[in-house]
């Protein structure tokens, strides 16, 4: 029971929420199942350095006691660029019960941490009988970081009332983030989607710290906090503790590298709010120069050096999981184009990389290929020669050839190079973060072990339903838990800058490698 449609068109996501608390009882909202989302803003100016409050809105939850602020130590840290990596990051963190004043504190140096800033709070309530849940209300705090400057290193520490990590015995609770270069320059990133809570996802976690990534990429299904998936408030075992189980496990990789996500149809926790983002709107800050940060809060881009990263929500055109299809009315797909305009234009941008959950191209048993991303934004890949497209959804890992109109325009062996201005576009599922896995219909073929098979059976979801193929794009297929490092190699005017993008097994074997490479501006 939510707010009705028309009247959700003209409320913000803010205004809903204020509608629900104010419809239902606490004990209504129990027996319905409704869920609510409250924040407290605060924001300080600081020479150099803002914070500003990202989702200013009124409490909301049931009011908590604080306990001596002494006795809680945060947790959870994570970081995000904001819409500007040079200049801008957003710090969030969680703790486990309320606390007074929280702030952050960040300096050139660890025993420098003189600018205090207060954080924002954003209490999130999930009462006893939604899923598997407890009554749990959780605190989400957020800083979000302006005016720094271009490729400088930055200590933080956050704390509240009673615990301040200036302190000499806290100062092992310091952590630190690097902005973006002014110029280019060589840098890598790190992609995988699907990660959960467990074993595997902590040993991807601890490899990725060994790349160095300047950023990371979530191409969506975060916690499996709703391991049903469907977007529905029917979905059964949803718990909302998974949250802080998976903050936790991601906390040593995520407080040091912007965690940069996009969201899957596991983030559809339909209990928050019509969208089921409600829930992500309280743990993440993230860019919001997308086209509809009230339906679609994953949707965004942002320029780290010579490379354009942009995010997409796949839920809003899924033919297999139709929970939010339609969500955007088409807008995303038209913003969509004009980023790819734009930064295809842009004289300082010379790769563009594009993640997102659902895959456009894979051959898995499970899910396969989505044929709403084929249909909108496949087709816009092309007219902008997108350079890497990464995708989760399906459990595995698969890179195709290099594919132009739905067939293999360039073979591209491991090890090849492909040049998108005149072949095409390659397509990476990299879903293998943490989930159990899924399976192929032919055999595997990685590094080291290549099988090759001129064609696979497969299948692609349709608005008809599964639709079955053979396709002969499916280049490399590794059914084991790893993740994706791309380095990105800048050039002077006129030379061949490149990507080069290595599959990286949990066991740190390499399962693939090839090159993306076009003409620098």
């Amino acid at each position: 029971m939510g707010v009705p449609e028309k009247l959700a068109e003209r409320m913000s996501m803010a205004e809903q929420h204020e509608y629900l608390r104010a419809r239902f009882s606490r004990r209504t909202m129990i027996r319905g199942g409704a869920v609510t989302l409250g924040a407290v803003a605060g924001g300080a100016f600081v020479p150099g350095v803002t914070a500003q409050a990202a989702v200013p809105t009124r409490h909301a939850a049931p009011a908590a006691a604080t306990v001596d602020g002494a006795h809680v130590a945060p947790f959870g840290r994570h970081l995000a660029w904001g819409n500007d990596p040079r200049t801008e990051i957003t710090v969030s963190w969680q703790v486990p019960v309320a606390v007074k004043k929280p702030f952050i504190r960040i300096g050139a140096h660890p025993w420098d941490l003189s600018r205090k800033i207060e954080a924002e709070v954003r209490t999130l309530y999930t009462p006893a009988g939604v899923g598997a849940s407890g009554d749990h209300t959780q605190y989400y705090l957020h800083a979000r970081l302006t005016r720094l400057r271009p490729g400088r290193t930055y200590y933080y520490g956050v704390g509240h009332q009673g615990f301040d990590p200036a302190e000499p015995h806290l100062l092992g609770t310091v952590g630190t983030f690097t902005t973006a270069p002014a110029h280019k320059a060589p840098f890598t990133f790190t992609a995988f989607g699907d990660e959960g809570v467990g074993y595997h996802g902590l040993a991807n976690n601890s490899l990725l710290l060994g790349q160095n990534p300047a950023f990371h990429l979530h191409a969506g299904d975060i916690a499996y906090a709703d391991p049903a998936g469907a977007g529905k408030t029917a979905d059964t075992g949803f718990d909302a503790r998974t949250w802080d189980s998976f903050l936790a496990q991601t906390e040593t990789v995520a407080k040091q590298v912007p965690w940069m996500p996009a969201y899957g149809n596991h983030d559809m926790e339909a209990w928050y709010s019509p969208n089921g983002y409600g829930g992500e709107d309280a743990r993440w800050t993230l860019p919001d120069n997308g086209p509809d940060r009230k339906n679609l809060p994953g949707v965004y881009s942002f320029v780290y050096g010579n490379t354009a990263v942009i995010s997409l929500d796949a839920n809003d055109i899924s033919f297999e999981i139709p929970a939010n299809l339609g969500i955007s009315g088409g807008t995303q797909t038209k913003w969509l184009e004009g980023q790819l305009k734009k930064f295809r234009a842009a004289k300082d941008v010379d790769f563009i990389v594009v993640f997102f959950h659902h895959c456009a191209y894979c051959t898995s048993t499970a899910h396969a290929s989505e044929g709403g991303v084929r249909q909108e934004w496949v087709p816009l890949f092309e007219k902008y020669t997108v350079d890497l497209v990464i995708n989760g959804h399906n459990h595995q890992y698969e890179r195709t050839d290099v594919i132009k109109a739905g067939e293999v325009a360039k073979e591209l062996p491991i090890g090849g190079t492909a040049y998108p201005e005149t072949d095409g576009v390659v397509y990476v599922t990299a879903g293998a973060a943490g989930r159990s896995l899924y399976a192929f219909s032919a055999p595997d073929t990685y590094e080291g072990h290549e099988h090759e098979t001129d064609s696979v059976a497969s299948f692609v979801n349709t608005k008809d339903g599964k639709v079955h193929e053979t396709v002969g794009w499916s280049r490399v297929r590794y059914l084991n838990y790893s993740f994706l490092r791309v380095d990105v190699s800048p050039a002077p005017r006129g030379r061949q800058t490149t990507l080069k993008v290595s599959g990286i097994a949990e066991t740190g074997d390499r399962v693939d490698h090839f090159t993306v490479s076009r003409t620098a501006k």
